[in-house]
C-alpha cells in the first residue's frame, strides 16, 4: 500500500522501519518542526524527521495539521492510508476521509483505558500490572475510533516507563504490519471493549514531585512512571534531586521524607515503610548511584526531603 506515515518520537521508529521491510511505499513523512532539543537547545529534528531524512523520504512539518499547505499536500499525495505513531497533532475531519482507506493509529495501551498522550506513564503511575497495544481507526474523537488489533503483555514490576514503551514500540510494530494487511483486505473495525474509559493527559513537572506522605508504592510507581521523562523529583537544601531509582523497604520508623543515610544505603520515610534510594541525579553532575551521592550531600541528622 502507498503508506503516508505520521510519528515524532524514537517510539515510532520501530514502526516506520517495519512497514517498510513489509513492502509498503511510504510517500511521505509527516512529524513535528524541529525544536530547541537537549542541554545546549540547540535546533534539531524529530527522530522520525532524522530517519526520514537518511532514508530519503519526502518530509512534511506542520505545526498543526489543520494548515491548508499540509492538507493540500497530503490530498495531492493520495495516499492509501495514512499511519499514526505518536505523532502528538490532531488530525482534523478534513483530512480523515482523504486517505482511501483512512487513517490508522498505534497506541500504547489497551483502549479503552489511558485515551491521551501518556497512557504508558500513566499505567505505571496508577499500578497497573497489564498494558498493552491497540490499533484503531481514526475518527474525531480523541483515541475512540474502532479497533482493528489489540495485544496485551504485563509491566515489570521495576520497568520504568522508557523501558516499557521501547518494548511496546516493538510490539506495536509487528500489530501494525498486521493492522494494514487487515485492512487491505477490507477487514472491518470493530467498536473498543467494553470498559472503564481512563484518560492520560501529559505529565508535568509539577505531577512528578516526590509526596514523601504518601506510601511507598506509590513512590515507587511515579519514579518508574515518569522516568525517564519528566524526572521524578524532590528537594533538599533548596537543590533539586532527581530520583531515578527506588525500592520499598522493609525499614519504619522515619517520618516522611526523612533521610537516612549508612555506608551502604540511603532510606526515606515515607507513609508506612521506607524507600530505598538506588540512583539518583543531583543537578549539574550525571546519574550515580545514592549511597555514593550521599557520601558527598553532608547529611545532617534528621535531614528530610522537601
Amino acid at each position: 500500500m502507498r503508506l503516508l506515515f505520521a510519528g515524532t518520537p524514537a517510539a515510532a521508529l520501530p514502526s516506520l522501519a517495519a512497514l517498510r521491510e513489509a513492502g509498503h511505499e511510504v510517500v511521505a513523512v509527516a512529524t513535528n518542526p524541529d525544536a530547541h532539543r537537549g542541554r545546549g537547545r540547540q535546533l534539531a529534528p524529530s527522530p522520525v524527521a532524522a530517519e526520514a531524512a537518511r532514508l530519503g523520504l519526502p518530509l512534511l512539518q506542520p505545526v498543526r495539521a489543520r494548515e491548508q499547505w499540509f492538507i493540500d499536500a497530503v490530498t495531492e499525495l493520495a495516499p492509501d492510508l495514512a499511519v499514526v505513531v505518536a505523532w502528538g497533532t490532531l488530525v482534523p475531519d478534513s483530512l480523515l476521509a482523504v486517505p482511501a482507506h483512512g487513517w490508522v493509529n498505534l497506541h500504547f495501551s489497551l483502549l479503552p483505558a489511558w485515551r491521551g498522550a501518556a497512557p504508558v506513564q500513566r499505567a505505571i503511575m496508577a499500578g497497573d500490572r497489564t498494558t498493552g497495544v491497540t490499533t484503531f481507526r481514526l475518527v474525531h474523537d480523541l483515541d475512540a475510533g474502532p479497533v482493528y488489533r489489540q495485544e496485551a503483555t504485563a509491566i515489570g514490576d521495576d520497568e520504568t516507563a522508557g523501558e516499557l514503551l521501547a518494548r511496546l514500540a516493538a510490539v506495536g510494530a509487528r500489530v501494525l504490519v498486521g493492522t494494514v494487511a487487515d485492512i487491505a483486505s477490507d477487514a472491518t473495525p470493530q467498536p473498543q471493549p467494553e470498559g472503564e474509559i481512563t484518560l492520560a493527559p501529559k505529565v508535568t513537572p509539577d505531577e512528578a514531585r516526590i509526596n514523601w506522605t504518601t506510601p511507598a508504592t506509590t513512590i515507587h510507581n511515579l519514579v518508574r512512571g515518569v522516568t525517564p521523562d519528566p524526572g521524578a523529583w524532590t528537594s533538599l537544601h533548596g537543590r533539586r534531586l532527581k530520583i531515578l531509582r527506588v525500592k520499598p523497604w522493609a525499614h519504619s520508623g522515619l517520618a516522611p521524607g526523612q533521610v537516612l543515610a549508612t555506608k551502604t544505603e540511603v532510606l526515606v520515610g515515607t507513609k508506612g515503610v521506607a524507600v530505598r534510594l538506588m540512583e539518583v541525579q543531583p543537578e549539574g553532575k550525571p546519574p550515580m548511584e545514592a549511597s555514593a551521592w550521599a557520601r558527598g550531600a553532608r547529611l545532617n541528622p534528621g535531614d528530610r526531603f522537601e
